[in-house]
């Protein structure tokens, strides 16, 4: 297997990774935070990931989710770090994000085009806890008017639900809460550090409660796995019922050190899928146009069945006390 990557590690002190010689080290429980000041904080979103966005804001590289797909741990290799099992347990603050937004959104050059934060690392994953970027990343965004779109898994979005709120006032302030599948016990093997379906669900009605619009990013369908209509047609009703705005699907992609730590994966637990996803990945990243056209098209067929988007739907959400969505 071959990285086109720098080393893990210092040339001088090889016992530290590379990061280390500009960062401030420290230890929360089993989570290794490494504080760095960005030099930039808006970048371009890597065609790789598959997301529909341009422009990205990441206060956190890595994350707690550590889920087995995610495109960020290439870039945490080439940073020095394990984009591999540390993955989840090495985490880069960028301590300065909003200040450096602030300066950035304010350039002559910045056509206010929309942003998406947290494409490099749940921008709510629990070093948010600690050190509490998000509130000023957005106060930012809100006082330049400009548009954006926060991607999470977390229910620690709630906690800024109010700034959010405010924040679309003054620009399109949206969430996007991340559910590929509903299957729980796939979640556990390859999300193991986010919380259930359901509860990211819940995250999604309770913020649209609080009058702050969340989509569902059906992020991803894997293919062979979640991608069969009934599947699909599962993941699309239950967004419907917590009153998704929207639902994107994303199909898988694997760029590489995603594409490694999946594949291993997939060897262990489904081999015999190995030669499908040879065929829908043999030119890259990105899975074959025609099996993405496929979900794209069967996943915009069933939003419009659930009325997902519009004010007035043919299906409303049916709520009892047995199945009420809870807030916790």
């Amino acid at each position: 297997m071959r990285w086109d990557a720098p080393s893990l590690v210092d040339d001088v002190f090889p016992s530290r990774p590379r990061i280390a010689r500009h960062a401030v080290r420290r230890t929360i429980g089993p989570t290794t935070i490494y504080e760095v000041q960005a030099r930039s904080v808006i970048e371009p979103v890597p065609q790789g990931t598959g997301l529909p966005y341009r422009w990205g804001v990441s206060p956190y590289r890595g994350c707690a989710s550590a889920c087995l797909y995610c495109p960020g741990r290439r870039a945490h290799r080439r940073m020095g770090l394990d984009g591999g099992a540390g993955y989840g347990t090495q985490i880069v603050a960028r301590t300065n994000a909003a200040r450096r937004l602030r300066a950035e959104l304010a350039r002559p050059s910045w056509t206010g085009e929309p942003i998406a934060v947290g494409i490099g690392g749940d921008c709510y994953q629990p070093a948010e806890r600690t050190y509490r970027l998000m509130p000023q990343v957005v106060a930012a965004l809100r006082d330049a008017g400009n548009p954006f779109t926060v991607l999470t898994k977390s229910p620690l979005v709630l906690r800024d639900a109010g700034l959010l709120a405010e924040a679309g006032q003054y620009a399109q302030a949206r969430v996007m809460v991340s559910v590929g599948f509903v299957d729980d016990r796939l979640r556990r093997m390859v999300e193991p550090g986010a919380v259930s379906p359901q509860k990211r669900l819940e995250v999604c009605a309770a913020l649209n409660e609080a009058r702050v619009p969340c989509g569902v990013l059906l992020a991803p369908v894997l293919p062979c796995l979640t991608d069969s209509s009934d599947q699909l047609r599962a993941a699309v009703r239950r967004a419907a019922e917590a009153g998704a705005v929207e639902v994107t699907p994303v199909v898988l992609t694997l760029p590489p050190g995603a594409r490694e730590w999946y594949l291993r994966w997939l060897a262990e637990e489904h081999p015999g899928l190995l030669p499908r996803y040879t065929e829908l990945y043999a030119s890259g990243p990105l899975a074959a146009p025609a099996y993405r056209a496929r979900i794209e098209a069967e996943v915009a067929q069933l939003a419009a069945l659930y009325g997902i988007g519009r004010s007035a739907r043919r299906w409303r959400r049916r709520r009892s006390p047995a199945r009420q969505l809870a807030l916790l």
